[in-house]
């Protein structure tokens, strides 16, 4: 069972960037749909992106596109969430999700009940 850990998360001015990342240990990581969720406090999880196993197709939340820029890099077990012009209401805990791959990915990729396995969640501040 894959497990996942995320890191990266820290303190920043708007306008800046922060770039987390979430590795993967226990499983064939290269077989999982990947996706980054974020919860702010008072607010329920939403989709920020998310990247298809075979990392050649992408999805975005229109809040962060243009932004953020999800990857993954297979060799590394891990994948990236690039974020940059953060906004404060980009301020959240941001949480790691993964889920072996198949054809219901393509629309459901935003659902948070899709993921299978989540990490435990890196807080991002963005003070304004």
């Amino acid at each position: 069972q894959v497990q996942l850990v995320e890191s990266g998360g820290g303190l920043v001015q708007a306008g800046g960037s922060l770039r987390l990342s979430c590795t993967a240990s226990g499983g064939t990581f290269n077989f999982y749909d990947m996706a980054w969720f974020r919860q702010a406090p008072g607010k329920e999880r939403e989709f920020v992106g998310g990247i298809m196993w075979s990392g050649d197709r992408f999805y975005y939340a229109d809040s962060v596109k243009d932004r953020f820029t999800i990857s993954r890099d297979n060799a590394a077990i891990t994948v990236y969430l690039q974020m940059n012009s953060l906004k404060a209401e980009d301020t959240a805990v941001y949480y790691c999700a993964a889920n072996r791959a198949n054809w219901n990915y393509r629309t459901r990729y935003a659902d948070s009940r899709y993921y299978t396995i989540w990490g435990q969640g890196t807080q991002v501040t963005v003070s304004s």
